[in-house]
């Protein structure tokens, strides 16, 4: 039997059809498509894996530079509150300080849940790979 070109498999690895029993073609098929699924739950599971590796390694990096930023922005705060208490009553300099804290932290936020929305859990390859699944069943390998 000669192999197509562009198809996987060779003449040995692929059996004869035509001296098998109905019988032994389904369990083949069965066996095939077994084999498939197991494929692409391991491939599903790289690539969240992948992903959530991503997503790990950037919150740390982004912790890190909060914990920086919180230090930087703490001692900027008592700054400009003493500055402002040359000015006027401590307690109003300590409160203007404080709201403009408040519109920073939910400008933050706003942007953060923006951004965590815009992430993408779906495994594309494996979504890809399974649409591809029913037309290679039916012969319409494209």
């Amino acid at each position: 039997m000669n192999t197509p070109t562009g198809s996987p498999g060779s003449a040995r690895e692929r059996p004869d059809v035509e001296d098998m029993s109905v019988g032994d073609l389904l369990g083949s098929v069965s066996r095939d498509l077994s084999t498939l699924m197991r494929q692409e739950v391991l491939l599903a599971k790289a690539e969240i894996r992948a992903e959530a590796g991503k997503a790990g390694k950037g919150a740390g990096m982004m912790a890190g530079a909060g914990m920086a930023a919180w230090l930087c922005v703490l001692f900027l705060s008592i700054a400009v509150w003493g500055a402002l208490a040359n000015v006027m009553d401590e307690g109003l300099a300590a409160l203007i300080v404080a709201v403009l804290w408040a519109i920073a932290g939910a400008v933050l936020f706003a942007t953060g849940r923006r951004t965590l929305r815009a992430m993408n859990p779906t495994p594309e390859r494996t979504v890809d790979t399974m649409k591809q699944v029913p037309d290679a069943l039916k012969g319409n390998m494209s």
